[in-house]
């Protein structure tokens, strides 16, 4: 949890000092790849600051306002986040559109040094962030790790446009406002693809069979389970949380059968520690017992 509020306050503050170069540099240097660059940088700040505030709020313990915990928090911030991608990447392509209608200055060639340490600082800061995104299950954290290489990917689409714009002279300093276009494809896919997983959080999809098997197995290798049904996963945030039905020999003592549940939670939580929540229901097995009791 800490890794991620850091990751995203770093995050915050490099996106800052980033942004006001690029605007800065594109402004001066008659660039608007980079302009855009700079606004998708801005864009980046909120993001971070999303995040932050999503993952800090998603590890509130669960209250009596909140009885199922804030979990929500971090599929909803990394929805936000990818919403914005798509705005700014709506944004960028109509204005780059309006700049290749309209004839402009040649871009200055030092503003290739400006993109080329831009996109060094935004790949490092990409690959860490997705690392401890990965490490901490954070689709948050992993969603500004992929708006961080979103503008490392749109400073390398601005350097091979004002690139393009140097070599071809005259006439060509539209390649320029192109490779603005083409930076603006790629936030666009770049936030469909996070906004997709976002909402399937937010609506409740069962995860992958990566978490999903792992539970079952866990829950029918516990002795005295005969079968099970009607497992549900669902994530809160970084953790999941896991209802199931457990059908057990009808002939054992409550206790007997408080004390099942107990290990099948206990299994389940082993085997999936991010499984933090279990609901196990204990219903009679009318067949004969897979795991007596001895």
């Amino acid at each position: 949890m800490e890794r991620g509020i850091r990751s995203a306050q770093t995050g915050m503050l490099i996106n800052t000092l980033l942004a006001a170069i690029k605007l800065i540099a594109g402004l001066v240097g008659n660039a608007y790849a980079l302009v855009a660059d700079a606004i998708e940088s801005i864009a980046d700040i909120f993001a971070s600051l999303i995040v932050w505030r999503g993952v800090e709020m998603a590890g509130r313990a669960p209250d009596e306002e909140y009885p199922f915990g804030y979990g929500k928090a971090e599929a909803l911030a990394t929805a936000v986040v990818a919403l914005m991608m798509l705005g700014a990447a709506t944004g960028i392509a109509v204005e780059a559109i309006a700049e290749i209608r309209v004839p402009h200055h040649m871009p200055a060639p030092w503003t290739l040094g400006v993109l080329v340490a831009v996109m060094v600082i935004k790949w490092v800061l990409a690959r860490r962030v997705h690392a401890v995104g990965t490490d901490i299950g954070s689709t948050a954290v992993q969603a500004d790790a992929w708006h961080h290489m979103s503008d490392a990917l749109t400073s390398a689409a601005a350097f091979i446009g004002i690139s393009i714009a140097l070599v071809g002279g005259p006439g060509w300093e539209s390649a320029d406002d192109w490779a603005a276009l083409v930076a603006a494809g790629i936030i666009g896919f770049n936030g469909q693809s996070l906004l997709r997983p976002a909402l399937g959080d937010l609506m409740d999809r069962t995860p992958g069979a990566d978490i999903v098997d792992p539970v079952r197995r866990a829950a029918e290798s516990v002795e005295g389970v005969c079968a099970t049904e009607k497992l549900a996963v669902r994530k809160a945030g970084m953790t999941y949380r896991v209802t199931l039905h457990v059908q057990t020999d009808p002939q054992l003592a409550i206790r007997d059968a408080h004390i099942v549940g107990g290990k099948v939670k206990s299994a389940i939580r082993a085997a999936v520690p991010a499984a933090q929540y279990v609901l196990v229901h204990l219903e009679p097995y009318e067949g004969a017992p897979r795991h007596p009791m001895s």
